[in-house]
């Protein structure tokens, strides 16, 4: 059975970088596509980002394009997520979750079948 966990978050001030790191165990990675998901304070959980399973397809909100990239190592079994200019609005839980079965991916929630614990992200002065 795939688990993922993520891990790289922390506080950071505006305009500073993260690195999220999402580490898979138990089924190789390369099965799933990969989505980034973030729940800000107050706010419902949205799809930020997404990644193919061989790496050839990308996707993001406009919130975060220009600014997150999303990649995977599926030799190391694992997906990251690297933030640069980090603003205030980007506080929040950042989520991957692993999809079945798709020749693309996907930001829509229910399309994912296993979930990681989280890691959190402060950005503030």
């Amino acid at each position: 059975q795939l688990h993922l966990v993520e891990s790289g978050g922390g506080l950071v001030q505006p305009g500073g970088s993260l690195r999220l790191s999402c580490a898979a165990s138990g089924f190789p990675l390369d099965y799933y596509s990969i989505g980034w998901f973030r729940q800000a304070p107050g706010k419902d959980r949205e799809g930020i980002s997404c990644i193919s399973k061989n790496g050839s397809i990308t996707n993001y909100v406009d919130s975060v394009k220009g600014r997150f990239t999303v990649s995977r190592d599926n030799m190391w079994n694992t997906a990251y997520l690297q933030m640069i200019n980090l603003k205030p609005a980007d506080t929040g839980r950042y989520y991957c979750a692993a999809e079945p079965w798709s020749t693309s991916c996907s930001l829509v929630e229910s399309e994912h079948s296993t979930w990681g614990q989280g890691a959190q992200v402060f950005v503030s002065v």
